[in-house]
């Protein structure tokens, strides 16, 4: 179980926290949700949880034990936004090796085949690759690491319809046996696959229940085909 209690952010060079007094229990292998616009402090979020940022008060726990930034990162694997633009191996093997060259060739296509990816050609330079393959060859390059939380910044960002249902398909799989957080923007097809959720708004962490959100979606959606609908045509 992760625990946040009391979390806040707040460097000294901004007049207000950017993050402020965050509570949060995500247990394994739930997919959690959190919500908000840009601006709201979702990658800072993600940042202290993966260590590469320390929040100003509260605590991380993982079960019991309370957490420091180098732990986090052995416990998270954060999956950036447009992770593409930060691959550096010249082939796929280069990229999943990358700062841990003692991986034998069974984590290898094991984490391949986790994420879909068996078939793929050990050889194939990561920028030849599809979007959509692109995605699940991040992934795997944080599976590979066996995290305890795999933390997704924006995972659906400037993908097609069809690239973004495959990938929620992939999260939905890959939470039967990894604990996953996900932060976005627009929670769109996410919210089915969801076990709980949060929105984040001016640096405040509030629950909500995923069915909620999906049922406000649904209303809003109905709400403008209708005024689309009823709309003068010029």
């Amino acid at each position: 179980m992760l625990y946040l209690k009391k979390l806040t952010y707040h460097p000294p060079a901004t007049p207000i926290a950017i993050l402020k007094s965050l509570n949060l229990e995500l247990a394994p292998q739930q997919l959690g949700l959190v919500i908000g616009p840009s601006g709201s402090g979702k990658t800072t979020f993600l940042e202290i949880l993966s260590g590469l940022a320390q929040a100003t008060t509260g605590g991380i726990f993982w079960r019991d034990q309370e957490l420091t930034p180098d732990h986090l990162q052995q416990l998270g694997g954060l999956v950036f936004q447009f992770p593409e633009r930060h691959f550096c191996g010249s082939t796929v093997l280069d990229e999943l090796r990358m700062g841990h060259p003692e991986l034998g060739s069974h984590r290898v296509h094991e984490a391949l085949a986790e994420v879909g990816l068996a078939n793929l050609s050990l050889h194939t330079p990561p920028h030849a690759l599809s979007g959509g393959q692109q995605r699940r060859l991040a992934l795997a390059v944080q599976l590979i690491r066996q995290p305890s939380v795999l933390m997704l910044d924006e995972p659906t960002a400037g993908l097609d319809w069809s690239m973004r249902r495959q990938l929620v398909t992939l999260l939905a799989k890959l939470k039967t046996h990894w604990t996953l957080l996900v932060v976005t923007h627009d929670a769109g097809e996410l919210l089915p696959i969801a076990d709980c959720c949060w929105t984040l708004k001016h640096g405040e962490l509030e629950a909500v229940e995923p069915a909620t959100l999906a049922h406000k979606a649904v209303v809003n959606q109905d709400s403008f085909l209708e005024k689309a609908s009823t709309a003068p045509h010029p």
